[in-house]
């Protein structure tokens, strides 16, 4: 079995992962355009995309006190062997603004901004040797703006340029937005200290003392909102020759995955097939391929079972999970209801249509255009294709996909002022995976119809209440869930594959109809009639039939009753009170 290199799973040291001999993708191609293309850059990417690593390879590449590790660091990369005139030119200034207390008013933001500043602008001063009375200096002003005002001044002094870089630079800014959007223009809006700090950013850039800047973050919104403030940055999010500057390439996961399953059970193409519907699906500009989410890859590198040859029990890394659940409270931005519409729509329907907002502007109207374009900045949407300024836009992956549900669970509660037992839940979904039994899942699913608030049944449909089920099965990741995959040109409700490592009962096809109370019994046998003829046609589909231990499921609905038909057995699973005898359908744990 072929050794692996390390893999740098949550590690953003650019000089830790090159001296102990971590697994790179090299992006150093990259520092010679950014130098072509001007000296002042922003780049939005979604959480957990590697922006971190990325500066700090810029920091050790610029850094002149770098200079002696150069060959080390970079000898084997592609800069190392076509070098810039600028490498390691540079003093270096490194400020993250993440992990910054937004809760507590706006004193507190503005103390926790202030030390984000603090810190390193010291240890800048220390590192580069600058006199120790410059140090006290600095800690007795107040602001961080005061602060690289004279951090600048000595800069000039010495007669050498500043390359800055921030990362993270709207961390605090998204958790605001969402909080208290007062709060955030009192900061970012005029006068306010956020502006203020980059306008003096601004006026060093002018000067000459910063000579260059990188900045990232995850949405424009900040970067908008500061207008005249800072309006020298260049985005390069939406650049075609900037498009995979992170991220993984297919080529590129491939060569992590062929290695990772040498030896195995497990062919490399299909273990391809299941990463890139997990971590693939991000596009950023329509005429390129889409990429993956290189930390996602690499913690299904780190956790996957080489000597069982098994997947991670969760895909889904509860880290990222974290990051990208703080970034749902964006969708109460605008209008709630108008937003919750477009998630639906994506779930549902698989796309929406918008035009993309390169600019938000929060003195107007947020609306649905800005809304699908907010979702596309933090990796919630994906780009598919576009005609002229109109752009299509998906979910990107079964990541992303899976938070979704996360969240429609929230709301369907909060909306109905229902409360799901979880552990319940978590029963029925076990039953459903362990020994085929679909009762408790059916009686989940009719707890919460009955529930429903007077407002939601009115728009009752089957969508609708697809979405509804899902949101139910996606609380456990024992399977790959799809909804409506595409079959032959048949589209199943729901499929639920079985897959590593876990090994469950059977697999499963839930076909979901829903009967008006006003048609009657009448309409309630069509219904029937029409699902068993639909999972009929799906059986007979090659695909289908050769899922092996596969049951089919009608499930039948009016909005509050749900009635379970597994075709081949003729028999229904209905309410208590009306269940057919154990006799009358095929024994679950048998099957």
């Amino acid at each position: 079995m072929t050794t692996l290199p390390k893999l740098p799973y949550g590690l953003s040291n650019f000089h830790k992962l090159i001296t102990e001999g971590h697994f790179y993708v090299d992006r150093t191609n990259y520092i010679a355009q950014l130098e072509a293309h001007g000296s002042y850059h922003v780049l939005m990417r979604p959480r957990r995309f590697g922006k971190s690593l990325f500066l700090s390879m810029l920091e050790h590449y610029y850094d002149q006190l770098r200079k002696p590790e150069f060959d080390a660091l970079f000898g084997k990369l592609h800069i190392g062997r076509h070098p810039t005139p600028l490498a390691n030119a540079y003093q270096v200034l490194v400020l993250d603004f993440s992990g910054i207390e937004t809760g507590n008013g706006i004193d507190t933001l503005r103390r926790g901004f202030t030390s984000k500043v603090t810190l390193p602008a010291i240890n800048f001063l220390e590192r580069y040797g600058y006199p120790e009375s410059a140090q006290d200096v600095l800690r007795r002003l107040p602001s961080p703006q005061e602060q690289i005002t004279l951090l600048c001044q000595y800069i000039s002094r010495s007669g050498h340029k500043l390359l800055l870089l921030i990362d993270e630079y709207d961390h605090f800014a998204n958790s605001l937005l969402a909080e208290d959007l007062d709060a955030f223009r009192s900061a970012v809006g005029k006068g306010g200290f956020v502006r203020s700090f980059y306008e003096t950013i601004k006026s060093a850039t002018q000067a000459g003392t910063i000579d260059r800047f990188f900045i990232t973050g995850v949405t424009a919104i900040m970067l908008d909102s500061l207008t005249s403030g800072f309006n020298i940055a260049e985005n390069l999010t939406f650049e075609e020759d900037f498009h995979d500057i992170l991220g993984f390439t297919r080529e590129e996961t491939l060569a992590l995955i062929r290695p990772l399953v040498e030896g195995c059970k497990l062919h490399a193409d299909a273990v391809m097939e299941d990463v890139t519907h997990w971590y693939n699906g991000y596009r950023f500009h329509r005429r390129c391929h889409t990429i993956y989410n290189s930390d996602m890859v690499l913690y299904f590198a780190k956790k996957f079972d080489r000597k069982a040859c098994a997947y991670p029990d969760r895909m889904l890394d509860e880290n990222i999970a974290s990051d990208y659940g703080k970034l749902l409270a964006l969708f109460a931005i605008g209008n709630p209801e108008d937003n919750y519409r477009v998630l639906e729509a994506l779930v549902t329907e698989g796309e929406v249509i918008a035009q993309q907002q390169r600019r938000f502007d929060l003195d107007k109207a947020f609306g649905r255009d800005d809304f699908i374009s907010l979702l596309a900045y933090v990796g919630f949407a994906s780009l598919v294709s576009a005609q002229s300024d109109r752009m299509r836009y998906a979910i990107p992956n079964h990541v992303i996909r899976e938070l979704y549900f996360q969240y429609f669970l929230v709301e369907l509660e909060r909306r109905n002022q229902l409360v799901l037992p979880m552990h319940e839940l978590a029963d029925a979904l076990y039953a459903l995976s362990g020994s085929n039994n679909i009762e408790p899942l059916r009686a989940q699913l009719e707890r919460v119809l009955r529930h429903l608030s007077n407002r939601d049944s009115i728009r009752m449909d089957e969508k609708h209440l697809k979405v509804i089920l899902i949101t139910l099965l996606f609380q456990t990741s024992v399977w790959f869930l799809q909804s409506e995959p595409e079959v032959n040109r048949r589209y199943p409700d729901v499929l639920l594959r079985e897959r590593s490592p876990f090994e469950l009962a059977g697999q499963h096809l839930i076909e979901l109809k829903y009967a008006k109370k006003q048609d009657g019994e009448a309409g309630w046998e069509a219904k029937r009639q029409e699902g068993l003829e639909q999972i009929a046609t799906y059986r007979a589909l090659p695909e289908i039939a050769a899922m092996a231990k596969l049951h089919c499921w009608l499930m039948l609905t009016d909005g509050e009753r749900v009635e379970v038909v597994e075709p081949h057995a003729h028999a229904s699973l209905t309410p208590a009170n009306s269940a057919p005898s154990r006799s009358d359908w095929t024994d679950q744990n048998s099957l």
